[in-house]
């Protein structure tokens, strides 16, 4: 029978069954199936289906239809506890993935692209909304470092199995998506049978919740997915398009990449808490404009390898202080807002991640490094959005075109 526990009476639980635990275990859980698509995505693609630029935009834009749709979470927790919603997401995610390989062509790829995209947009979703529920003010900046140290600890586990077993075993796509979608899978079976039903102190709103005080975190969210897609579409692909990368090889720099995340994610909480969400987003915009621009360099400026691969570990450490947009939402929102503003976030977020994938293969045909210059002038407008954030955003200061209310000494 399902237990229901209070969040103040959580501490009466053994550790390993207490809310935190649980976000560590979601947090844990699900870059695993993701990691291992995303790890041998475009060597799959291109050595098995033949996609070129305008079939990877097209994957790219089904596979962000569902976060274009996040918003219809708030229909299903209706029904739903968000917690039991979070892990039949990540189960979907694992399930999906598991099988990828057995549909080694475009449709087929699509499909299962698609059904888990609704698993992980889904479960991305709830999990914002959970820890924003479930942590206080004071000590989100430090533990959402800690989940995302997490989550690249389980995400370095798979790129370093592909990469040191992928050749010395003759690993095939079939058996890698199997093991890594079912690990994802049974993860989540594990948690929906261990853990009671948490809940939250304040109930949440089970309504279309669209607010024009926070329109700058909307406009954040909106340029965030547009900037995003662009890597995440494009950044892997060029490394194999252009630079003709193995997965063993692509994916031995993602795990140099995921090294430098584990140590450096809870710092980056760290400095979100010390320094504001206002200083940490602007530093993250202007290095990410430089980025960007760089990335084209390795277009028109013929820079090499070794450039590109720095590029890439770089731009994954500045992605990571977007866990400060998080917090600035806790601190300006509503405590009943929480679960359906994240839901139309993450719908917000991914107008841009729907529209973009498609039209920018058919310019990544013609010029790919005109792509990563539109990426910069996106980082750039998100650069003069984040002016805006005060330094102690609260309730009625949301931005600093508002009136400022009283706050902590600086």
């Amino acid at each position: 029978m399902t237990r229901y526990v209070p969040l103040a009476d959580a501490a009466t639980l053994p550790k390993w069954r207490r809310p935190k635990a649980l976000l560590f275990l979601m947090a844990f859980a699900m870059p695993i199936g993701f990691s291992v698509w995303l790890a041998l995505l475009n060597n799959f693609v291109v050595e098995v289906a033949s996609f070129d630029g305008r079939d990877i935009g097209l994957l790219h834009m089904v596979r962000e239809i569902p976060g274009f749709l996040a918003v219809g979470v708030i229909l299903v927790i209706m029904f739903m506890r968000e917690q039991v919603l979070g892990l039949i997401s990540l189960v979907m995610l694992g399930l999906a993935t598991a099988v990828t390989a057995q549909f080694p062509e475009l449709t087929g790829i699509l499909i299962l692209t698609f059904i888990s995209s609704v698993g992980f947009h889904y479960y991305e979703t709830v999990n914002q909304s959970l820890q924003l529920q479930w942590l206080t003010k004071a000590e989100a900046p430090q533990m959402l470092g800690w989940l995302l140290a997490a989550g690249s600890v389980a995400t370095f586990l798979v790129y370093f199995v592909i990469m040191i077993l992928w050749e010395p075993l003759g690993l095939t796509y079939n058996t890698v998506y199997m093991v890594g979608g079912g690990i994802t899978a049974a993860i989540a079976i594990f948690a929906m049978l261990a853990y009671p039903q948490f809940e939250a102190p304040h109930p949440q709103l089970k309504t279309f919740v669209l607010r024009r005080r926070y329109w700058l975190y909307y406009a954040l969210q909106f340029m965030s997915g547009a900037r995003r897609q662009i890597f995440m579409v494009f950044a892997g692909f060029m490394m194999v398009e252009k630079f003709g990368f193995d997965v063993h090889e692509l994916t031995a720099l993602y795990l140099i990449n995921l090294v430098v995340n584990i140590l450096v994610a809870p710092i980056l909480g760290r400095i979100v808490a010390r320094f504001g969400e206002h200083k940490a987003l602007v530093f993250e915009y202007t290095g990410l404009v430089l980025v960007f621009l760089a990335y084209g360099g390795v277009y028109f400026l013929g820079w090499g390898l070794m450039v590109a691969a720095a590029l890439y570990v770089i731009d994954h450490i500045f992605f990571g202080l977007a866990l400060a947009l998080k917090t600035y939402f806790q601190k300006i929102a509503d405590p009943g807002d929480i679960a359906p503003t994240a839901a139309v976030a993450f719908t917000i977020n991914h107008i841009a991640a729907v529209g973009l994938p498609l039209p920018l293969g058919l310019l990544w045909l013609v010029s790919p490094g005109a792509v990563f210059f539109l990426a910069a002038g996106m980082a750039a407008t998100s650069l003069c959005l984040a002016l805006l954030i005060p330094r102690h955003p609260t309730p009625g200061y949301e931005t600093r075109l508002g009136t400022p209310v009283p706050s902590p000494a600086e």
